[in-house]
């Protein structure tokens, strides 16, 4: 924004004088500013620094009784700061202009303040006495080149990768991948039982995927030779399923002395899972189920025997898995007052032991009397659950 005197003839014509004699300073600097585009390559260009064409203003202005005054102030409204820069004349009359320098927050910040206040300097200067210090860049086309021909490239660089290579491990060389199997094979050959080997395929599995193809190979006949070793030729196939379905993760957490030896003996075994080598054992489908869910609800609280209730999962029964919850087989009944209460406690495994009810066996029961099976049965166990409940529960 320009301001001025009541009257600025004086000053005119001193200017126009000055001006006349004035010339662009020498364009010794060069910047360059970087495109954020890819397709757009960075633009060079040469400009004046601020000393040199203060040295051209100053002994030009002077000579016809003018000077340049440029002051700072911090702007409430906006909270800007701002540079006035003001040409005076020796009778009195002056012309400002007004420039943006940076958000007063910069302060903290001196060295970005210092660089905006040189650049507001420089260019307000030059645009009040009418000289320029810097290239036009109007038209970057006409200045720059065509494009290389390197740019191709870069640009196919940058192109989404093919599906499955973000994640994938980078397959070691010859010697590197010798070494780790054979670090991979003496680690197996010193675990015994089907809870260590599993735990071992879990962690080892990222190892094994950046060996190369005989490399991995061998690992995987070692360990599929070492899995049938560990469990008995008598053993069923639900059994070894079952060993192999396990969750670390709920051996892991404690069980309550109230609740541990009924959970551990009632718990059922899942179905049958396909041996994979060390890829992780595909867990079956978990069941889904309306009219077990509706039949849950028709059962009595097994805290306070009130009805109708909710069916609530037990959340401990299963594996953890993202966005679902457990089978509904493992579902109970529980009144809307202790559903919210067994909620609120976070630690479901403490609360069941509080409450000194085993909720397992009771879901067992549940399901395996669930009108989805026979009808019958479940019109039997809608009076015998609050009987189960009483004979399940263990003190503290």
């Amino acid at each position: 924004m320009q301001r001025c005197s009541g009257t600025i003839s004086q000053i005119a014509g001193a200017l126009a004088k000055a001006q006349a004699e004035l010339e662009n300073p020498e364009k010794l600097l060069t910047a360059t500013i970087v495109s954020l585009f890819p397709r757009e390559e960075n633009r060079t260009f040469r400009y004046a620094s601020l000393a040199s064409g203060l040295e051209i203003v100053r002994k030009c202005l002077t000579r016809y009784e003018i000077a340049t005054v440029q002051a700072t102030a911090i702007d409430v409204d906006t909270g800007l700061i701002r540079l006035t820069t003001t040409l005076l004349h020796a009778s009195g009359e002056w012309i400002a202009s007004d420039w943006p320098v940076c958000p007063v927050a910069d302060t903290a910040a001196p060295h970005r303040m210092g660089a905006a206040l040189t650049y507001a300097r420089r260019y307000a200067l030059f645009t009040l006495v009418g000289i320029a210090g810097e290239d036009d860049l109007d038209a970057p086309d006409a200045l720059a080149g065509p494009p290389a021909a390197a740019s191709q490239p870069a640009v196919a660089a940058i192109a989404k990768p093919a599906k499955g290579v973000l994640n994938r491990a980078p397959v070691l060389g010859p010697p590197r991948s010798a070494e780790l199997r054979e670090q991979l094979l003496r680690q197996l050959a010193e675990l015994s039982g089907n809870t260590d080997l599993l735990a071992w395929a879990k962690a080892s599995l990222p190892l094994k995927n950046s060996l190369l193809e005989a490399d991995a190979r061998l690992v995987e006949a070692a360990y599929q030779s070492k899995l049938e070793d560990a469990i008995p030729p008598a053993a069923s196939r639900v059994e070894q399923a079952h060993a192999l379905d396990r969750e670390p993760s709920l051996a892991e957490e404690p069980l309550p002395a109230a609740v541990a030896g009924t959970e551990t003996a009632q718990q059922p075994a899942l179905p049958a899972a396909p041996e994979t080598g060390l890829a992780h054992p595909k867990e079956p489908p978990r069941k889904r189920s309306k009219a077990h869910l509706l039949f849950v609800r028709k059962q009595p609280c097994l805290v306070c025997q009130r009805a109708p209730c909710d069916a609530h999962h037990l959340k401990f029964a299963q594996p953890r898995a993202l966005g679902r919850k457990v089978s509904d087989e493992f579902t109970v009944p529980l009144c809307r007052a202790h559903h919210q209460e067994l909620h609120r406690h976070g630690n479901e495994r403490a609360w069941w032991a509080n409450m000194q009810i085993a909720p397992l066996p009771v879901a067992q029961d549940l399901w395996v009397a669930s009108p989805v099976h026979s009808p019958s049965s479940a019109a039997v166990l809608s009076a015998a659950v609050p009987s189960r409940t009483g004979e399940e529960a263990s003190p503290l």
